[in-house]
């Protein structure tokens, strides 16, 4: 296995993990009542100065590449990326069960081979399909029992995590483009920062301002959101798709409803049936073949 391919993978499921933690965390923050979008603002503003101090130190090498063009994709991406993808996830968890949330989501690594395919000209490889299919016969072991939801709950809240999927999905697929052009740090920098204020700017229009009488754990889990489920994540998923590509980043990624399972049968006390431990082995069998080199 080529070393840098490797630490690729690496960097993608310890990326991965931490975003999982995200719905774990969101749930939790639920019990204190509160809304989506005053949860999502308050993840925003805690990791606002991170991505502004970092975007200052590790401005563009290459300032001639900045072009308008440039700067319109990282625009746009930055809006459905970690913006609407965040917006749609957050609503869709108010309804469904975290776990429930992950295999829903877990459509957008095709939607990610689909896009890559019809708009960037990168072929499917037969390692890729192999995984994928390994991956979906594991994900769908693993929720085999998280389908007793019934009602508008259900098409609600799935319905939401599915447009969640379909932005994220145009995100990974428009990075792994644009990344090898103004590099992974610039990109993730500039493009977290566009999500930032687009969430600022949705508050500032749907919101009551009355931020200060939530209770302490509130305030807490936002800034751990902020930290380990955006800043973190955001930069090891971008330095991973630029070493792995976002093709194979989208495979790799589907440990990330293993993931889930596990953080929340810790903090939400959900159970692992023997089912899910089966699907959690062929998801880590279809990122084996990912990793290795053709």
């Amino acid at each position: 296995m080529h070393k840098s391919r490797f630490f690729g993978v690496v960097l993608a499921l310890l990326g991965v993990v931490l975003f999982s933690a995200k719905a774990v965390m969101v749930k939790l923050a639920y019990q204190y009542d509160i809304d989506a979008v005053t949860l999502l603002l308050f993840r925003m503003l805690f990791a606002l100065p991170l991505y502004l101090v970092i975007a200052f130190i590790r401005r563009p090498k290459n300032p001639q590449v900045m072009e308008v063009r440039i700067y319109l994709w990282i625009i746009g991406l930055g809006v459905v990326g970690y913006y609407l993808a965040s917006l749609f996830d957050f609503l869709g968890l108010q309804y469904i069960k975290a776990s429930l949330e992950r295999i829903i989501l877990f459509v957008y690594p095709t939607i990610v081979l689909l896009i890559s395919k019809l708009f960037f000209k990168k072929a499917i490889t037969s390692r890729q399909v192999l995984a994928i299919v390994l991956t979906y016969v594991g994900v769908v072991m693993a929720f085999s029992l998280e389908f007793s939801l019934e009602g508008k709950s259900l098409f609600v809240g799935g319905g939401l995590v599915l447009l969640s999927a379909i932005t994220y999905a145009s995100y990974i697929a428009g990075s792994g483009w644009l990344i090898p052009k103004i590099g992974a740090t610039v990109f993730t920098s500039y493009a977290m920062i566009i999500s930032c204020l687009c969430v600022l700017i949705h508050y500032g229009i749907v919101g009551d301002f009355d931020l200060l009488h939530y209770p302490k754990e509130v305030y807490g889990l936002g800034f751990a959101m902020a930290v380990l489920s955006t800043v973190i994540p955001s930069y090891l998923v971008s330095y991973s798709i630029k070493m792995i590509g976002a093709p194979s980043f989208a495979i790799v990624a589907s440990f990330g409803p293993i993931s889930t399972i596990l953080l929340a049968g810790y903090f939400l006390g959900e159970t692992m049936h023997w089912a899910q431990w089966m699907g959690t082995v062929l998801v880590l069998v279809g990122v084996f073949f990912v990793t290795k080199k053709d």
